[in-house]
């Protein structure tokens, strides 16, 4: 028994590394992929409306892409000239960073009588390399290299999808039902989390650009969708968004007011959108908690980089729905599921409150 035990263990490992390994080295070719799959289940629905009015697949598939990738570039068009005005103006706000530390060092000294200005460009260098950020900007090229092979994953999956479940029924042990009701739950999380994610997106942009138009940034635009964008990968996205914004206006604002009112909007945002937003436009579609959340984000930015931080957190959520309907693995999909158990003397004002706002 314990022999079997530990085989066991031993071929869970062996599996484990050995498939990091693989998806690490195949990361050109299983991103896009899996890309490709999401976006194909998002875009299902649009080609099946289509194929109703007598459209042949084909075209039905081509149309559907087209109107999102029309108004995917347009977005990136607007982005893309915001993005090369603030390359333009990094030597400026490099300069603005300078003047600005030195005056807070010479207040320092004349506080502490501590004399920092002799290392003054030291100090710059460490805690600012302006030029790695264009580095970091212009990085961004190769991951848009890889996007372009997505569309094509999405005609091909979408076109073939018959022949898909076909092979599903050919290579079942199983009932056909019992298939096709897994594959139907995992289609509807995908589907239910990327519209979902996607209308957070854009409520999440819109509100942090009306709050950088009012006080005036010049890149407005720019900076609400790179924070709706990172608002993406929970927990970490909005914490690495809101510093740049933070430092942004920090060096183009005289006050240490609006630097401070952008950490408390945005740190606002960030409470409304996961307590209220989130449940409400998402709803329990990808019940996976907090923890396995946390851990498919480690996972997924060490095998995937971003991509993995945003995909495998649907994706734990399909190995949920797998685990849960094998009856030997149903304590595992428990395990990544939201039903925490926490025994309380008395329920919490704040679930109260959520009960409510969830009947409402």
């Amino acid at each position: 028994m314990k022999s079997t035990t530990l085989q066991n263990i031993a071929y869970f490992f062996i599996v484990l590394v050995f498939g990091s390994i693989i998806l690490m080295e195949g990361a050109f070719i299983f991103v896009p992929l899996v890309w490709g799959v999401f976006f194909a289940f998002a875009l299902n629905p649009m080609s099946n409306w289509l194929e109703e009015r007598r459209i042949p697949r084909g075209i039905a598939i081509i149309i559907s892409i087209l109107i999102v990738s029309v108004l995917a570039f347009g977005v990136f068009y607007l982005l893309l000239n915001q993005m090369i005005g603030l390359i333009g103006d990094i030597p400026e706000i490099g300069s603005q960073f300078s003047s600005k530390m030195e005056s807070y060092l010479e207040e320092i000294q004349a506080t502490t009588g501590i004399n920092l200005l002799d290392n003054n460009e030291k100090i710059y260098d460490q805690i600012v390399d302006f030029g790695s950020i264009n580095q970091t900007l212009f990085a961004t090229g190769k991951s848009i290299a890889l996007a372009g092979i997505i569309p094509l994953f999405i005609f091909l999956l979408l076109y073939y999808k018959d022949f898909f479940v076909e092979f599903l029924y050919r290579n079942s042990k199983d009932s056909n039902e019992k298939i096709i009701e897994w594959a139907k739950e995992s289609g509807r999380v995908i589907q239910y989390y990327l519209a979902g994610m996607l209308k957070v997106t854009v409520i999440v942009a819109i509100m942090a650009g009306i709050f950088f138009y009012i006080i005036g940034v010049k890149y407005f635009l720019l900076f609400a969708v790179f924070i709706a964008l990172m608002n993406l990968i929970p927990y970490v996205g909005v914490f690495v968004s809101s510093l740049f914004a933070i430092l942004y206006v920090f060096l183009t604002t005289d006050s240490a007011l609006y630097p401070f009112l952008t950490f408390l909007v945005l740190w606002g945002i960030q409470l409304l959108e996961n307590n209220l937003i989130t449940p409400l436009v998402v709803g329990a579609q990808v019940q996976v908690n907090a923890f396995a959340v946390v851990l498919s984000i480690l996972i997924g930015g060490w095998v995937w980089g971003i991509s993995g931080m945003i995909l495998f957190i649907p994706l734990v959520g399909v190995l949920k729905i797998t685990l849960e309907k094998r009856e030997n693995y149903k304590a595992y999909g428990f395990l990544l599921g939201d039903e925490i158990i926490v025994s309380e003397k008395n329920e919490n004002f704040w679930k109260l409150f959520k009960r409510k706002i969830h009947k409402e």
